[in-house]
């Protein structure tokens, strides 16, 4: 379902967006940010996050930078990975919770 709703999007982007111009008042665009959170979050989260981006891009919103939040980790899944590195005593590097921003830093 989530590559489904990448796909639409890319489609989109390809066909109708060239059509209408930059219009979005948000930096990254509607349709890039809908991407990105669909890729980030899932198909269900993912479109949640982009219709509430599309309800909030209109003539009275003062616009600006907006990205994706990042990917939060459950309670219950950072409880069993502790049980789970406590047991095998191996360490496991935490994940990054910084995106690299435009340059990559």
């Amino acid at each position: 379902m989530k590559y489904l709703f990448m796909g639409l999007i890319r489609l989109y982007q390809w066909t109708i967006s060239p059509l209408l111009g930059p219009v979005c008042r948000y930096y990254p665009s509607c349709s890039h940010y809908g991407y990105e959170a669909v890729r980030t979050h899932g198909a269900v989260k993912g479109s949640a996050l982009t219709a509430w981006r599309i309800l909030r891009c209109n003539p009275w919103s003062p616009g600006g930078v907006d990205h994706v939040p990042p990917r939060k980790r459950p309670v219950w899944h950072q409880r069993l990975r502790a049980l789970v590195q406590s047991r095998t005593g191996s360490a496991v590097l935490p994940e990054p919770t910084t995106k690299p921003n435009a340059q990559g830093v």
